[in-house]
């Protein structure tokens, strides 16, 4: 994201540091004020694409200084507003009354398409560096499936920590290739000036050396040791209508997002599902964690990681304990400006093959929640089906639709430039942009089009997956189990305005 609006290396691991800060205090708040399952706070992919959507912007595309604060405060705008409505969707109970609505068939379309939306960033980046990224992958694949069950002292190391040990390996390796020479090229500098570009012996190597070199980032030479994020640390936001519309809609997206990891969090620690009033609390601390996000400026909101979900299963661990302390580790981190640095330092290539696991981590973590429904219904399997086919056919008609510009933008980024020159047109500019992105972005037409059939077309409850959660009597004639829920009795006292803080 930092590069694309404009920022440096130092300003990446800036914003890599104030995402660990808001990511740790966040986590622990949930774990006291939220539904209080063991659910990692984090910067959500449900706001990348909407954030990469603004950022490209017409009116931010070709501006030259300060281009990077300016498009941070523009997206600390729309999430704060965003987030407001997050949090009084929750607070209010209105989500208590969404959720009769919002079944399996709804969440998994729409989580799955979140990671199908980048399907043209994934590979294309890694490639730009297979030497490095392609062993990535593999490594990925081999331990979190060939290596899976291999114990060592009575742990699954291999399946644990597949992704931090692969990268550890791959980065090592690249980093020997790169002191070793192996990127070198005469008369090119590593630092990929616009000079090399200029050269015909460097133009063919220029990608190369940006991708596969561990050493052209200078941010672990030039960021300071101690550094504490603050809010507003890039100036104030900016508030515009047509770019708080899609971050209204985006946390609607994320809501959904949070309901299906919060159902199957539930039932892989042996807990009895939230009930609408804990799923609502939960949503609507989502909002207070996300409106923190858009303070600090992360550039993106705060919501539960779907990614945990499959922690959780790996890991047999759900302790809060734990999760409390590895919050208070990511606070720590967050200081140490060098720490994001380091991370800020990581091979574009590398970082790449990372999310390709990842993201198909979210694309199958959203299929997977069928399982709560009769998955071999023709009913859901057409609604599904057609859900994904249209969440990326149509956000592809609209891409079609490139604005005019000086500036030629790589093409991975090119989906995301729709918003300013798309084929919608009531007569409102403003109107016009929101409307062009949103039907640019795959979540959101796959949450539309999957909401609208799921509840148009007749089924069974047990056909549609009716979550459990929407049958209050299960939970009034055994309210003790709800009791891992329930607020600590200093704390729910603040909460009485609330709707939705107990039940």
């Amino acid at each position: 994201m930092v590069p694309t609006m404009g920022g440096t290396d130092v300003e990446t691991a800036t914003v890599i540091s104030t995402m660990l800060l808001i990511s740790g205090l966040t986590t622990i708040m949930q774990s006291f004020f939220g539904t209080r399952l063991p659910l990692v706070q984090g910067s959500s992919f449900v706001y990348l694409a909407p954030a990469l959507v603004i950022t490209n912007s017409e009116e931010f595309r070709n501006l030259g200084e300060n281009k990077f604060k300016h498009i941070m405060r523009e997206l600390q705008g729309a999430i704060i507003v965003g987030s407001v409505f997050h949090a009084v969707l929750g607070y209010s109970g209105l989500m208590s009354l969404l959720l009769r609505l919002i079944n399996p068939v709804v969440v998994a379309p729409t989580v799955a398409a979140v990671g199908l939306a980048f399907f043209s960033y994934g590979f294309p980046q890694a490639g730009t560096c297979a030497g490095i990224s392609v062993p990535l992958i593999l490594l990925v694949l081999v331990f979190t499936l060939y290596l899976r069950r291999i114990s060592i002292f009575g742990h699954r190391v291999f399946l644990v920590y597949a992704v931090p040990l692969s990268v550890a390996i791959v980065w090592a390796y690249s980093f020997f290739l790169t002191a070793g020479g192996a990127y070198n090229y005469k008369g090119c500098t590593a630092n990929i000036p616009s000079s090399n570009i200029l050269l015909d012996g460097c133009r063919r190597h220029a990608l190369t050396m940006k991708f596969c070199r561990t050493d052209v980032s200078n941010a672990c030479r030039t960021a300071a040791w101690v550094r504490i994020p603050y809010p507003f640390q890039w100036g104030s936001p900016t508030f515009h209508f047509k770019t708080t519309i899609i971050m209204i809609i985006t946390s609607l997206v994320a809501s959904v997002d949070s309901i299906g990891s919060y159902h199957t969090a539930s039932l892989l620690i042996n807990m009895r599902p939230p009930t609408p009033g804990i799923v609502s609390r939960g949503i609507g601390f989502e909002g207070c964690s996300s409106i923190l996000a858009g303070l600090w400026g992360t550039g993106t909101g705060s919501t539960t990681l779907t990614e945990n979900v499959h922690t959780i299963d790996v890991t047999k661990m759900a302790s809060r304990k734990a999760l409390q302390l590895g919050a208070a580790f990511l606070i720590l981190f967050s200081f140490v400006a060098k720490i994001g640095a380091l991370l800020a330092s990581i091979p574009l290539a590398l970082a790449a093959s990372v999310l390709c696991f990842t993201w198909a981590l979210t694309v199958a973590l959203g299929l997977s929640t069928l399982k709560y429904t009769e998955s071999a219904s023709s009913r859901n399997i057409i609604i599904v089906g057609f859900t994904l086919f249209i969440s990326l056919s149509v956000p592809a008609y609209i891409q079609q639709y490139q604005p005019i510009s000086t500036l030629i933008l790589p093409s991975y980024l090119l989906p995301y430039a729709a918003g300013s020159a798309g084929p919608v047109d009531i007569g409102s500019e403003r109107l016009n942009y929101a409307l062009n992105s949103l039907l640019s972005l795959n979540m959101v037409v796959a949450l539309l089009v999957a909401f609208v059939l799921d509840n148009t077309v007749p089924g069974t409850k047990q056909e549609r997956g009716v979550y459990i959660w929407s049958k209050s009597s299960n939970v009034d004639m055994d309210p003790a189990a709800l009791d891992l829920y329930m607020l600590p009795k200093r704390i729910r006292g603040c909460f009485r305005w609330a709707k939705c803080v107990g039940s």
